[in-house]
């Protein structure tokens, strides 16, 4: 139960910084400040929906939390890659690549 809630807090710090650099790069920007911006939603977006798959009550068929967590963790590392190329964004690339560790070693544990 422990690596299923900090696979979750993991979740949601990657999803924070994601927005917060998705936000600074603007939709009018330079095609890279593009690329951060969408790569930045989008792991914001993955990030929340895993969250909420592991904070559900319910019982998941094992599966499909795999199929979530691999998605996750996927997204989060080619996020990771997209802002190691922008200067500042480091904390995100990092928050990123915590994330992407979290749902292995979450995943690890799952029988």
């Amino acid at each position: 139960m422990e690596d299923r809630f900090t696979c979750a807090q993991a979740c949601t710090e990657c999803a924070r910084a994601c927005a917060l650099r998705a936000s600074f790069a603007g939709p009018d920007g330079p095609e890279g400040q593009e690329l951060v911006r969408r790569k930045g939603i989008m792991c914001a977006e993955v990030c929340d929906a895993t969250c909420r798959v592991l904070s559900e009550q319910a019982r998941q068929d094992e599966e499909t939390l795999r199929i979530q967590l691999e998605w996750c963790r996927t997204v989060c590392l080619e996020c990771a890659h997209v802002f190691d190329d922008h200067p500042g964004a480091e904390n995100s690339a990092k928050a990123c690549r915590e994330c992407a560790q979290a749902c292995a070693d979450f995943m690890a544990t799952l029988v």
